[in-house]
């Protein structure tokens, strides 16, 4: 009977035992379990919120290129791309980080945003490159325009400069100047009191590329106090952009050789001592100047 007992002992200890090693040996698994769950778990939230972070870059990559696009058609193709990936991205916020199949729908929708926007790249730089074509053509043709307005102020110049030496060249000149007082029997007088008349000699000198024809000569005789001597107010003629009053009017013909030329002044006004002074004008020009004084 003693026997007996103590086998059953030892068979109640074995079974102890083993329930003992089992009951470990399933705690241990289900731990690992749990531990996988906790990593995969853990894994997946890291794999959506790096899809998330994908999103978020790739929404900025179409935000970034639209600051450098004009042209209007890119431009919206561009925002609706956009806007696109921010759709999907609020889609993906509300997925469980377990949901593969989604996961895995939305990784492939990224895949294919990527592509298309890989498309714009090309499309962009291929838009740049032809703008930079069209910049360095516009700036070439602005050169050439600048160039050619260049040249032309330079002929215009040019021309003027000739068209003034040829104006230049063709200007009348008085030389010879000489004024003479005297009476009413053409004697020289070196009184005032006794003038009774002033005779203006000068010659229009040879000048082969004057224009030939009649020219009208105006004759000023300017008073020691800058006044005119005339006979009428309204004696006047244009010069330097204004009328002003002349003395003698007198028109000769013009032949491009030498012409001498009398003008006389008959006094009949009171005349003052003093520093007197011709100046003789023809086609706009002051051609020639001389003073004379007069004794009291």
């Amino acid at each position: 009977m003693d026997t007996e007992k103590k086998d059953n002992s030892k068979i109640l200890i074995i079974i102890i035992v083993l329930l003992l090693a089992a009951m470990a040996i399933g705690g241990y698994f289900i731990f690992s379990q749990k531990t996988q769950i906790d990593e995969l778990q853990q894994e997946n939230s890291l794999s959506k919120q790096q899809l998330e972070d994908e999103y978020e870059s790739l929404s900025m990559q179409y935000e970034g290129f639209k600051l450098n696009i004009k042209n209007d058609s890119l431009l919206q193709r561009l925002t609706n791309e956009q806007a696109k990936v921010q759709r999907l991205l609020e889609e993906l916020k509300t997925v469980k980080a377990d949901n593969k199949a989604e996961i895995n729908r939305l990784n492939n929708e990224l895949a294919t945003l990527r592509k298309v926007l890989k498309s714009y790249i090309i499309q962009i730089d291929s838009l740049n490159k032809a703008n930079e074509q069209l910049r360095l053509e516009k700036k070439e043709i602005t050169n050439k325009y600048q160039e050619a307005t260049r040249s032309l102020n330079e002929v215009s110049q040019q021309k003027q400069n000739l068209t003034e030496k040829v104006t230049l060249a063709a200007k009348l000149d008085a030389t010879g100047i000489s004024v003479q007082a005297t009476n009413n029997k053409g004697k020289v007088q070196k009184k005032i009191k006794k003038i009774e008349q002033l005779i203006i000699n000068f010659t229009i000198t040879k000048n082969i590329t004057a224009e030939p024809g009649e020219r009208t000569l105006f004759l000023r005789i300017m008073k020691p106090d800058n006044d005119v001597l005339t006979k009428s107010r309204t004696n006047v003629f244009p010069f330097e952009n204004k009328d002003i009053n002349y003395s003698i009017k007198k028109i000769i013909e013009y032949g491009g050789e030498e012409v001498p030329v009398t003008m006389y002044w008959n006094v009949e006004e009171y005349l003052m001592p003093g520093t007197y002074r011709v100046d003789i004008f023809a086609d706009g020009n002051r051609i020639g100047m001389k003073s004379f004084t007069l004794e009291d």
